[in-house]
């Protein structure tokens, strides 16, 4: 008999049910703010982190006055990163200085923001990628479904948990991670 089965045979239910470690670090993905510099995500190492893809022209936009009020609330244990994207109605049509410009003026935004970039799709950026995909982050795989969807990365870059649009910012279910 094969060793390798003969031991998956041998583990109980809860034995196969251990959270699993990323296969690949978030921290080694590349991204680029929104001015084209590279956004070194081990910078954050220590913090949690919040991914959000974000659009100037949808519906949750408002989101952004409650995701600079949790960046702000909860600055020594967190960061939000938003991750413009134009895959959702096309409302996330500006290029950097318009999203730069946008997220200033209406919402004081000083979080980072990426570059645009894919979250879903043939060309999905690596970032997402690893987001969406339980073999490269160790705990579920998911679909971004709209903008404003949110996820959560622990100190040590491991997944923690994502939120669909609808979860405000300063939700509990967020929250509850960060007191």
């Amino acid at each position: 008999m094969n060793p390798i089965k003969a031991f998956v045979g041998t583990l109980s239910t809860s034995d196969k049910n251990i959270k699993q470690k990323a296969t690949t670090p978030l921290y080694d993905i590349k991204i680029n703010s929104l001015n084209g510099k590279p956004l070194d995500l081990s910078a954050f190492k220590g913090k949690k982190i919040l991914f959000v893809n974000v659009a100037s022209k949808c519906g949750f936009t408002p989101q952004y006055r409650e995701l600079q009020k949790l960046y702000e609330t909860y600055k020594d244990q967190l960061i939000v990163v938003g991750i413009p994207c134009n895959q959702f109605g096309s409302q996330e049509p500006g290029g950097p200085n318009e999203i730069q410009e946008f997220c200033e003026m209406n919402y004081g935004v000083s979080f980072p923001i990426t570059e645009k970039i894919n979250v879903k799709g043939a060309e999905q950026h690596p970032l997402y990628q690893w987001l969406t995909n339980k073999r490269l982050n160790g705990k579920q795989n998911s679909t971004v479904k709209w903008n404003f969807q949110k996820y959560l990365i622990d100190e040590n870059g491991e997944f923690i948990d994502f939120f669909y649009s609808i979860t405000k910012p300063m939700n509990s279910r967020i929250t509850k991670f960060l007191n």
